[in-house]
Parts: structure tokens; sequence; C-alpha cells
């Protein structure tokens, strides 16, 4: 995927008050009643987890029941004896800070709260003689997995029951510290790992995407999925701010430097690497400033030399020159690797492209580099077989993947690139980081792609905390990378999406759209309604939709005006910072207009029409063949007309344009009965394109539409006339 020359990738919220302040108050007042005092800082960690005991009661007192949540339906009951316990896993290392017991009638009198890093080995964190039941608010000091209370000595002749055994605290840092030092490839052919300060290191990384000035307020974020290491694509003087933030947080950065074409012209034009020499110079100059600057930054890992462009050349030769640019540009990938080493030897070099297809030239013209990169999506699981089938002697590392891309998915039924779901999204995270730790000793690790914030249509496709909120990708890399998301509460998750008039949404009219929205830590859910012109205009913004919720996942939405296909988003908030967002096409058409098209395949003329620009031809006829895909286009110029000839007088009620984005800004409907004498029944000077509804009175034969100025720099282009009777 091709990406700007920048550090970062740039981009991509009084009614009936005395009833309800009275119902408020008693709820609280009930609550505080029954429920322990509350400590901001503290997170409950064991509600839902697997909780097991030494016995109970009868089939209705399981463990579990004294970890659901309900403080007074449920309990947990054991046999009538003492040296009774009941524990909870918690998932996950925590540092513990209470815990709370919720007693029934048959309370420990003495008993002691432990803890455990394996279930098997306990250590006592507080101990309660004397007890008097009801509840039991303590405070505890510790860290552990598991949360034991182990009963000593019973109130009564009953067993221990509890109505909730709750303990609060938070998910312990089990990130080693950062090691130090020089940062080597080290191994033998097929046996390789990365090192930091000798210590072993295998890339757990997402490619970066906030301002440099954001850092300090998304790295933490990134810490916490358990990643170690950013990517990024050019490297500058904004770049110490960046790496400042990644060292306090303990993550390393892959700098990137950018070279052209970076995945095609659009990314920052084409270079003649056989004899640009000039270019080739000021890279090599530029590039050593920067290593020279941050080569003993703590915080970086890696160089990454250019990004996609042994492919993106193709978009800028062909033939036997694209074959010497490509042999060029891996040599001079070659000659800066070689420079880096020589103001930087203690960290390595690397050079990203989109294939490995890329990888034959590096093999034969880059031998200074330390290991390949490549970006892959789909095909990520493929690059182990490419690597053994191109007989290499570097590993390698993965510098972006994820879910598939725009370019490698079927059409939808609109003919536009199908967007994954949240749940395909998602688990295809976690195959790709299977797929790279399966390559042992040779894949040395993975930036996902991508921690960016832009909530647009580039953002939504890929990115993990769009607009700040957290994906279920966010989740799936946070287990690959810690192995858990144990006590994390969860985003809301959409499933079959459907949208009624898919391909028939008429312009300003309503649509439904319909999903099975279920949020797996029970939150209220809230809904927002989005709409993206990308395919219809250019416009990747996410724009807020007009619509309304019916209820039972049924949303009405109101149809944009512009024709062409548009894509409807469904974001569902759970108010704890997460949101799952689904997405499917709808095409924008011309409504329906009551009454017989009376100018269907009628004869047609005009002032001009194109013969050979994009589509075209695009003669007269083609506006009143029924088919809102073909136009007429006239010449460049003003004045410019079309009429149809209804075949005899008609009586007209109604007239329907369907613009091209070449729309006339000012012109006049007139009609005629004899083809020469015409009288006026309309004008303005304030068209502005795509659907135009023409009421008219009139019985004529011939209809003309006299075009006197364009509302665009293009000709007059008009995909159908609609005359009604």
């Amino acid at each position: 995927m091709s990406r700007p020359p920048s550090t970062t990738v740039p981009a991509a919220h009084r009614a009936a008050a005395s009833v309800l302040a009275v119902g408020a108050l008693l709820a609280s007042l009930i609550t505080a009643a029954f429920a322990p005092s509350a400590h901001a800082a503290d997170t409950l960690l064991s509600q839902g987890k697997t909780a097991t005991a030494s016995s109970q009661e009868g089939e209705g007192y399981s463990a579990a029941a004294a970890v659901d949540g309900d403080l007074t339906g449920t309990r947990w009951a054991s046999q009538w004896n003492d040296q009774q316990w009941l524990q909870v896993d918690l998932g996950q290392e925590s540092v513990l800070s209470r815990v709370v017991l919720t007693w029934e009638t048959a309370y420990g009198k003495d008993y002691e709260i432990q803890a455990s890093d394996n279930g098997i080995d306990w250590h006592v964190l507080k101990t309660v003689t004397g007890g008097d039941g009801g509840t039991d608010d303590l405070t505890v000091s510790g860290t552990g997995r598991y949360v034991r209370m182990q009963g000593l000595a019973r109130s009564s002749g009953y067993g221990y029951s509890l109505w909730e055994f709750q303990v609060y605290g938070s998910p312990a840092d089990t990130t080693p510290p950062p090691a130090s030092g020089a940062v080597k490839v080290e191994g033998t052919q097929g046996n390789w790992r990365l090192t930091v300060g000798g210590q072993p290191y295998t890339v757990k990384g997402v490619t970066w995407g906030p301002a440099v000035s954001d850092a300090p307020t998304y790295l933490p974020g990134v810490k916490a999925m358990g990643a170690n290491t950013i990517r990024t694509w050019g490297t500058d003087g904004s770049s110490k701010t960046l790496l400042d933030a990644a060292a306090a947080n303990g993550i390393r950065v892959i700098n990137g430097f950018w070279l052209q074409p970076g995945g095609g012209p659009g990314a920052g034009g084409c270079v003649d690497y056989v004899t640009d020499t000039t270019y080739k110079n000021a890279m090599l100059t530029e590039f050593a400033q920067w290593v020279d600057a941050y080569k003993s930054h703590p915080a970086t890992l890696m160089w990454n030399v250019g990004n996609e462009s042994v492919l993106g050349l193709q978009n800028c030769y062909s033939g036997s020159q694209l074959e010497a640019e490509r042999n060029a540009y891996t040599s001079f990938v070659n000659d800066v690797a070689k420079k880096i080493h020589s103001i930087d030897p203690d960290h390595p070099v690397t050079s990203t492209d989109a294939w490995t297809g890329a990888w034959p030239y590096y093999k034969r013209n880059a031998p200074d580099l330390d290991l390949y990169a490549v970006n892959s999506y789909s095909n990520v699981c493929k690059v182990r077989q490419d690597w053994l089938d191109g007989g290499y002697t570097k590993p390698y590392i993965i510098t972006e993947t994820g879910p598939a891309g725009e370019w490698e998915v079927p059409d939808d039924v609109n003919g536009i690139p199908d967007e994954p779901t949240d749940i395909q999204k998602a688990d295809a995270y976690t195959k790709a980081w299977n797929c790279v730790t399966g390559h042992q000793g040779v894949a040395l690790g993975a930036t996902l792609f991508h921690y960016g914030t832009e909530h647009d249509f580039g953002g939504v496709w890929f990115n993990l905390v769009p607009d700040g909120l957290k994906r279920l990708s966010y989740y799936a890399v946070k287990k690959a990378y810690t192995g858990s998301t144990a006590g994390d509460n969860t985003p809301p998750v959409i499933s079959k999406m459907t949208a009624d008039l898919a391909s028939s949404a008429p312009a300003g009219g309503e649509f439904t759209v319909h999903a099975d929205v279920r949020d797996p830590d029970g939150d209220p859910i809230t809904y927002k309604v989005f709409l993206s012109g990308n395919y219809a205009n250019g416009d990747k913004r996410l724009v807020e939709a007009q619509w309304r919720s019916t209820g039972n996942g049924t949303f009405v939405v109101t149809a944009p005006q512009k024709l062409g296909v548009w894509k409807v988003y469904l974001q569902a908030e759970d108010g704890h910072g997460n949101a799952g967002i689904e997405t499917k096409s709808v095409k924008v058409v011309a409504p329906q207009v009551s009454g017989t098209n009376v100018a269907l395949n009628r004869p047609a003329t005009a002032s001009s029409s194109q013969q050979s620009y994009g589509d075209c031809p695009c003669t007269p006829q083609l506006a009143v063949d029924g088919n809102t895909d073909t136009r007429w286009a006239s010449d460049w110029s003003d004045p410019q007309w079309f009429q149809v000839d209804l075949g005899a007088p008609k009586a007209l009620h109604k007239l329907q344009l369907v613009w091209d984005p070449a729309y006339a800004k000012s012109y006049e409907v007139q009609v005629s009965d004899d083809g020469s004498t015409w009288r006026s029944v309309y004008s303005t000077t304030a068209g502005d394109g795509d659907v135009d509804l023409i009421d008219v009175s009139a019985t004529a034969r011939y209809v003309r539409l006299q075009l006197t100025a364009r509302g665009a720099s293009w000709g007059y282009s008009l995909h159908e006339l609609g005359v009604y009777s």
C-alpha cells in the first residue's frame, strides 16, 4: 500500500425533571444499600471469569454463581464442613487492590484471601478472624492471576455461602523493560533471530498513523496492545518527538526513508534511477543526516529504505526500461544500506516492497541489506512459500499486513469492492500473525496495518482506532501479541447488515438498513449512520446521514441527491471507547416519476456531440434510451441545445433531467408544436446538477433544452431526459 513521504501517514461528538429526579434518587439509595462503596481507581476483574470451588451444596449453587454480578439472586454454597474454598481465575496476572465478599447467612467466621500466579502455589493477602457476615470489603496488596477465599471456620452448622466474590485491581504490566544496546540479525540459514542488546526480539508492531505531536496520547494504547514496535514511512526533523515518546513507552521504531515512486506516480512522481544521479545523491545526503541524528536514540530499531517502489516503477516504465530501472533502484538501495552501515553499524537496514516478486532484485543487487521486508495482505500466508521457492539467504519482516484491501476483494452487487466485515477483519489479523510466527527462524515479526485515527473511507477499512474508537481488530491484535484479552470490555458486534433498495435507492428518498447488533458485555449501544461518496464523487469523508431508528436494528436513511454508488456505514458504540462499524453499498438512482415517459427512445438531436472522449461517442440518442449509464455530451462551449421529437403533441406534466458531472448551471426548457417556433416553460440560472425534476403544464410535440451556462469546464452532459405525460 502506497504511503506519502512523511514521518507518519497524513490524514483519515428539561424534560419531566421532577419525576426522573425522584426515580434517580431512589435508585441511587437502593444501589448504595446493596453495593460496596465505589473506588474510582479500581477495576472489577472477577466478574464473568472462570470460578471453581472445593465443593457445592447442590446443582443450583455452583462457583460461577458467585462471579455473575447478581448480588441477591444467585449464590455459591459449599458442603457443610470446614476447609472449603472458592477461587477465580482472572485470566492474567493482575495487581490486586480489593476483595469484596457478599455473604449469605452461612458466612465464613475465619478465612484467608490468597493469591497465586499458577493456581498451585498460594500466598496470603489477608486473614480475617471473627467475621460477622454481611459484606466484607477488604483492602489487599499483591499480585496474582488466581484469587481464593480459603475457609477456615464456619459461623454455623451450614457450609460457606457467597452471593458474590468480587476481586478488584488492574492487569499487571508484564512487559519486560526494553533491552538496550546494538540491534543485530543473528543466526544461520533458516535459524535467524533479531536481538537487542543480545536479547531476542520479535517485532510485534503496528504501522503508525497519528501526528507525531499526538504520540504521547496514542502510544500508551499501542503499548497496551502488547506491541513493541511502530513503523514509519519517512524520517526527518519531526521524528525526534515520536522517538522520544516511543522510548518513554518502551517501544522501538522502524525508521522509514521515502523514495519515489513509492508505489506509483500519485505517491511522489517518477525517477530515472539509471541516469538521475542528482536525485540519488540528494537522497543519500538527506538519509545520512537523519541516520547520524538518530542512530543513538534508544527507540531506533532499524532503518527501512523505500516503500513499494520496485512494483511502483511499473507505473512509470515498461519493457526493457522497466527492468533496467528496477535493477538500478535496488542497486541504489544497496548504496543507501552501505552508507547507513558506515554511519551506524548497530542497527539493521531493510527495504520494503509490495510483493515478493521484488526480492529477486534485492537478492541480485542489494547484498548489504540485513533482511528483506514486504507489505502483503490477503497473500501474507504465501510469503513463506515464496521465500522457500526463491532460495533466499536472508530473513524478513512483514511491514504491512491486515485484512484484504480494496484491490483484493470481489465486487459487490453494485460493482464496487466488497469491504470485509469487522469479524472478517479481526480474523484476518489473527491469521496473518499466525502465518508470520509460523515461519520460525526466518520471519522475524511484523508491523500490522494500521494504528491510525482517521475516520474516513480508508480509516474504517483499515484503522484499528478510527476516531480513537477501538475495533474488534484492535482486540484481535492484542490477543495475538499478549495471548489474552481477558478482562477487556470489547466492542459491539454487527452482523447480517443489509440495505433494501441496495441498487435502486431514489435520490433524496429513503432506504432501510438492518443489522443484528449485540454487545458481548451487555453495554447499552448508541448508533450513528454515515455516508461516504468515495465511489460517487471521490470524497472519502464519512458524513453523518439523515436517519432515524425504527427499532430492532432497523434504520431508515435518507439517500443523497448525488447519483452513483455510495457506502452507508452503521456505527455502534458501547460507551467504553469501543465501536463496531459495518458498511454496505447503495446505488442512488433517479427517482421514479409517475406517468409515461413519452421521450423514451424517440428521435433526439443536439447542437453537437462528443465522438471520442472517455466513454464516448456520446450521441443525443443515448440520453433518451432509458439507461442512466449512458449519456449525451456536447462540445466544450456555450451555448448548446438538445431536443427530442415526441412524434405527436403530448400533454406534459413533468421533466426529469439526470445530469453527468458536466451539468448546466443556466438553461431554459422550451416546447414547440412544429420544431421551429419555441416557447419557454421553465428557466433557471442556479442549476446544481444531479437530478432536476421540473413541473410543466404544456402540450407540445418537441421539447428542447437551451443550455446557456455550464456548471464545469467541460461541455454539457446528460445521462437521461425523461418527459412525462
